[in-house]
């Protein structure tokens, strides 16, 4: 990517929160914090994120209720889960409320960064081939409102 990708690291655990922010920092993240679920949906309501890391216990809601609100807010977000609760349920709940990902703490930062790395490169793809389907329609469609004013 030509810019930074934005993260958001969304724990309610400082040492955790700071752990993977500088891990993702070094990498060469542009990386903003939020303790808690509200905080995460002020931040996405005022700012765009490519991506997001979520705990799926916080203070105030389940991370996988705050899939649903971030979606909202930004529905092309990547959104992978965080958990030192790992279950079968925990797992199908993530993915059938719209999380890209799912990783149990405590996280190997090689294979966490491994991870945001494909999420990111597929999400840039993704952009890119609608920017050029988009220029392709409008392309088609000024020569056709030419021809239309030729005639």
């Amino acid at each position: 990517m030509s810019e930074a990708a934005k993260v958001l690291v969304i724990d309610d655990d400082e040492i955790v929160r700071n752990s993977i922010s500088t891990t993702l920092r070094n990498a060469g993240y542009n990386v903003e914090t939020a303790e808690n679920g509200a905080k995460a949906i002020a931040k996405s309501e005022t700012g765009f994120y490519n991506l997001a890391l979520i705990d799926i216990r916080l203070p105030d809601m389940e991370g996988t209720e705050l899939l649903k609100k971030l979606k909202e807010t930004t529905p092309k977000m990547v959104k992978i889960i965080l958990t030192g609760y790992p279950s079968l349920q925990n797992a199908v709940d993530a993915v059938n409320k719209g999380a890209d990902g799912y990783v149990i703490k405590p996280a190997k930062m090689n294979e966490l960064l491994r991870m945001i790395s494909e999420h990111l490169a597929k999400q840039q793809n993704a952009e890119r081939f609608i920017e050029e389907n988009i220029k392709e329609f409008v392309e088609t469609r000024l020569r056709k409102l030419g021809d239309g004013a030729a005639s």
